[in-house]
């Protein structure tokens, strides 16, 4: 008699509330941990080179603390004129990053990782996003930031929320990964799993 084995359990392997929502969007029981890693850039590393590294090593940092299943781990940096913007952190920082992207083009990397710990198996893909900002003036940056206080935003900016409003056009082939979880990636990694979303 053929014994029906369970789904490996999904862990996500972020802290982030906006991850956390966008992967309820599966209707999914799914579990999550903060992944404890140190997220400095490597020396003359690439964006995309760092998001995917960044996204892998919290996989597996929450594997290494006893965790196992299909573990999701993303990362996302700003980059702008070459250069990578990572979170404000404060109002002063936001002011700045926004100032620099009034009537910019910015492009959002987001890693992706599936990491089944349980055969040692990674999956890994960047997605990016690039995005138009309208000109903005110190007024319009003041009230968006009193508004969202996008703080722990990659580039000061929240597409989910009141930051829509400061673009003019955005390219992705996944909207979703912008707000921080490309979830049309992920759901393609799942069903390599053998995990059907729908």
């Amino acid at each position: 008699m053929e014994i029906e084995s369970s789904p490996p359990a999904l862990i996500l392997a972020s802290s982030s509330p906006y991850r956390r929502e966008l992967l309820q969007r599966y209707k999914q029981p799914f579990s999550c941990y903060s992944p404890v890693i140190d997220e400095t850039p490597q020396k003359d590393e690439q964006a995309e080179r760092m998001v995917t590294r960044l996204a892998e090593a919290k996989a597996r940092a929450v594997a290494a603390a006893g965790h196992q299943g299909l573990i999701i781990g993303s990362d996302q940096a700003a980059v702008i004129d070459g250069r990578i913007i990572g979170k404000p952190g404060n109002h002063d920082t936001a002011v700045r990053q926004l100032r620099q992207a009034s009537g910019n083009k910015i492009l959002f990397l987001t890693g992706l990782c599936l990491f089944n710990s349980i055969d040692d198996r990674v999956q890994l893909d960047c997605v990016p996003c690039r995005v138009h900002f309208r000109t903005l003036d110190d007024a319009m940056i003041g009230r968006y930031l009193q508004r969202e206080k996008p703080y722990d935003c990659a580039g000061a900016f929240k597409s989910e929320g009141l930051g829509i409003a400061l673009l003019d056009a955005m390219e992705t082939a996944d909207p979703t990964a912008l707000i921080g979880l490309p979830l049309i990636r992920l759901s393609q990694m799942l069903e390599n799993e053998g995990i059907a979303v729908i």
